[in-house]
């Protein structure tokens, strides 16, 4: 495992946030999403596949229609439908039902099966039952069928979309051998950060090396949002089983955030191909760091377009800090978009004085360049900004937009859902050129909220004489 300099690793124990958990009952106005649709979304970056919730409809609906606003694409989420009986007595029927039913109908190569709080509640052995459904039923026999473990009450979206990928690895990465052949090929383990538009960056990237990636999972070719020719009841796009299953023949493993490291150590230790996790891929040094690993592996020195590019992220953070300068940001996310987010700011020279995770699972919580870090919802934020006297900027999904209207402040939307914007899937974040075109982004958003001067700003610095005051002046100055 490669960790670089200037990662968390590295930090001292000084400098650490506090971490806070809000002892609330209940939660008023939720921050993070269900683990179960994290899984939903790492499944959907797989070709000819169809996610599949394992409990009642209505917690597939939620993730149905959440997905759709956010993609505006049609999204093949599928359910066991457990009912009263079924949540009683045991829902392995439901199960096999589903997966017959999925076969015969839409026909996929793969069938990715998320649990929910309903069965985990329960303590089905759903594990024990996939695996005679399996063995006994041979319409089945030439569909991957994978499930992972992802209760709503143990973490949010990156824990789910972690819990997916491990899932994949084990089912469908075939172990190294003597007999696979060597090739320039580097495995891409992307967070649920990433957009479509952000694997499309990486893919170009590794490529422009000679190198070949394999992207686990890949939503830059499902749901980049596309016209297909024809008409498909599955995922079009996608990483394919076939490249899946060779992983061990590549050279390196890069992953990204630290929700994927428990992915990538898998991988790892499975295929025996080295492991580098980035934490982030936003900002200068981050991918300076990423292209010297490209570098290193291919043997080629950086193409010019890439130093090109590098020179034009920093006349962007040169143009840019003006506007963010002193400038005080409230972020609320998922711990790794939260970490990336809060360390672009504060390079940036904002200050960071609200920032709020969805989930205390993660290692690097305490690295985050704040004086607090509040394990919480959207109605934490809103009152820590108040405690804190306000903010320039809040950083969040579009949950937050009615928070923003009542703090008076504008809204950045970022992570999962942006269902009252266009474009969510070509946004990019990281790479040089990702990180120049957030830099306008915010930038851009500062000048907007820019105050007009108008000839009453002035009035109280230098009153406006009135007539009265103009002629006898006016007679004064004669009479000298």
């Amino acid at each position: 495992m490669i960790t670089y300099p200037g990662s968390f690793l590295s930090r001292g124990r000084d400098d650490m946030a506090e971490i806070i958990k809000s002892r609330k009952a209940v939660s008023v106005n939720p921050l993070k999403s269900s683990t179960p649709l994290g899984a939903a979304l790492a499944y959907l970056g797989m070709e000819g596949a169809v996610p599949l919730f394992h409990g009642s409809q209505g917690c597939t609906s939620f993730a149905l229609v959440l997905s759709v606003r956010h993609y505006k694409e049609a999204i093949p989420l599928q359910t066991t439908a457990m009912d009263e009986v079924a949540t009683i007595l045991g829902a392995a029927a439901n199960m096999e039902e589903a997966l017959l039913n999925l076969q015969r109908r839409m026909a996929p190569r793969f069938i990715g099966i998320a649990s929910t709080a309903l069965v985990e509640t329960r303590g089905e052995d759903y594990a024990g039952d996939l695996k005679l459904i399996l063995a006994r039923q041979a319409a089945l026999a030439d569909t991957t069928v994978v499930f992972a473990s992802t209760p709503d009450y143990t973490g949010a979206l990156e824990d789910g979309w972690a819990a997916a990928v491990s899932a994949i690895i084990e089912s469908v990465v075939a172990p190294w051998s003597p007999a696979m052949t060597s090739f320039q090929q580097v495995n891409v383990l992307p967070g649920v950060g990433q957009t479509p538009a952000d694997i499309e960056i990486l893919r170009d990237l590794i490529e422009s090396f000679g190198l070949y990636p394999v992207v686990l999972p890949d939503l830059s070719g499902s749901l980049d949002g596309h016209i297909s020719e024809e008409w498909c009841p599955t995922t079009q796009g996608g990483a394919r089983l076939e490249e899946v299953a060779q992983m061990a023949r590549a050279v390196h493993t890069i992953a990204i955030g630290e929700h994927m490291r428990r992915p990538a150590d898998l991988l790892g230790s499975l295929t025996g191909v080295p492991v580098t996790v980035f934490p982030t891929l936003t900002g200068l040094g981050a991918n300076d760091r990423l292209l010297s690993l490209l570098s290193h592996l291919s043997g080629k020195a950086v193409p010019a377009r890439y130093r090109r590019q590098r020179s034009q992220l920093l006349d962007a953070m040169l143009d840019g800090h003006f506007h963010f300068g002193g400038k005080r940001i409230a972020i609320a996310a998922d711990p790794d978009m939260l970490f990336s987010l809060s360390r672009f700011f504060n390079a940036m020279g904002a200050e960071i004085v609200v920032a709020v995770a969805s989930t205390a699972n993660a290692p690097h919580l305490d690295s985050i360049p704040a004086r607090r870090v509040i394990i919480g919802d959207l109605a934490d934020m809103e009152d820590a900004v108040r405690a804190a006297g306000g903010a320039d900027l809040l950083v969040t999904h579009s949950h937050g937009r009615q928070s923003a209207e009542r703090l008076g402040i504008p809204l950045l939307r970022v992570g999962f859902p942006i269902f009252d914007r266009l474009g969510t899937a070509h946004m990019q974040t990281i790479g040089y050129r990702g990180t120049r075109d957030l830099i306008f982004r915010v930038a851009n958003l500062f000048m907007g909220q820019m105050h007009d001067h108008a000839p009453g700003d002035f009035a109280t610095a230098w009153p406006v004489p009135s007539s009265e005051e103009i002629v006898h002046d006016s007679a004064s100055f004669a009479d000298h």
